[in-house]
């Protein structure tokens, strides 16, 4: 939360996950995700993601009691570390000083609240946080393994902002976090602060995937020649590059396997036969990073996915 012209604007994100065996969408039109807000709370906006989207604006449903409100957001598996994310924001009045009475409506892995460091912080009787060293200059409160009806309530006076990086990391100013476990169970993320591209990656990744579809079916579509295929070798991303920037490394890639002066003739005859040797290569290299450990995680997956949409194309035309 921070503190603006006699408000508490307030900011609340929740983590959920879905780790349901055997892996299934969980929805329910009459019960979505349920969440408690003060009583005197204004709501002025909420959105959702799905593991893999975008964050949708959204429009709360009346919960059953005063101040709880619904998510009619259906809660996908999760996508390897990515989880089903829910943000809403609302403000109340404030006179110098606020107790907030949280409600988590399912048993969370953690539960943390993010103040300015201006602002004071006071747990009430019964609810156990304990402050974490997450960021000089914020103060982090963390509560873990919480269960419904678990004491959360705590009291905050004066006032103070956020650190502007912060709110434009985030997108919001980030105060309330509460970080449940979804249905299935999992491990939250205490603190999950994302960087301050986070919202443009997937159009990032959008963009550069048509790209890269495009660059294949041109080549695909070029008339085969009896040429040998050669491969610059200024084409070979080295692994910081690669991480550095995993999408243009793979579309640089294909758009050099044109047969140029050769450093070393391969015997595969037509278009079809470099992309798909150059795909391979690729595949192979980005296997290699991985288990080196020069390749994160997250660059690893972009970086497959990108290869097997185009590997598939290619071998639809070859067949």
């Amino acid at each position: 939360m921070e503190t603006a012209n006699g408000q508490a604007q307030v900011t609340e994100q929740y983590y959920v996950h879905n780790v349901a065996q055997p892996a299934h969408t969980q929805y329910n039109p009459d019960q979505g995700f349920e969440v408690v807000l003060p009583p005197d709370a204004t709501l002025d906006g909420a959105e959702a993601r799905r593991p893999t989207g975008l964050p949708t604006q959204v429009t709360l449903k009346p919960g059953h009691g005063n101040g709880h409100y619904q998510f009619d957001f259906p809660i996908q598996p999760d996508e390897g570390e990515k989880d089903t994310f829910f943000r809403l924001s609302y403000h109340v009045s404030y006179s110098g000083t606020y107790t907030f009475h949280p409600q988590i409506q399912m048993a969370s892995d953690n539960v943390a609240v993010l103040l300015p460091l201006s602002i004071k912080f006071k747990a009430e009787s019964g609810s156990g946080y304990q402050p974490v060293q997450q960021d000089p200059g914020i103060q982090t409160l963390l509560v873990k393994n919480v269960s419904p009806g678990t004491p959360l309530d705590f009291t905050v006076s004066g006032t103070g902002s956020m650190p502007r990086e912060q709110q434009g990391a985030q997108g919001q100013q980030p105060q309330t976090q509460s970080v449940p476990s979804g249905p299935g169970g999992g491990i939250g993320e205490p603190i999950n602060t994302p960087d301050p591209l986070s919202k443009y990656k997937w159009w990032i990744l959008g963009a550069m995937g048509l790209l890269l579809a495009t660059v294949a079916g041109f080549l695909l579509r070029r008339p085969a020649t009896a040429t040998g295929v050669a491969v610059q070798a200024s084409s070979v991303t080295t692994p910081t590059a690669r991480a550095s920037r995993p999408a243009a490394a793979i579309s640089s890639r294909v758009a050099d396997a044109a047969p140029v002066a050769p450093l070393g003739q391969i015997g595969l005859g037509g278009h079809n036969a470099t992309l798909l040797h150059v795909l391979k290569e690729e595949m192979f290299a980005i296997e290699s990073e991985k288990l080196s450990g020069t390749l994160s995680q997250d660059d690893y997956a972009e970086q497959k996915s990108a290869l097997e949409t185009v590997l598939k194309r290619a071998l639809k035309r070859k067949a």
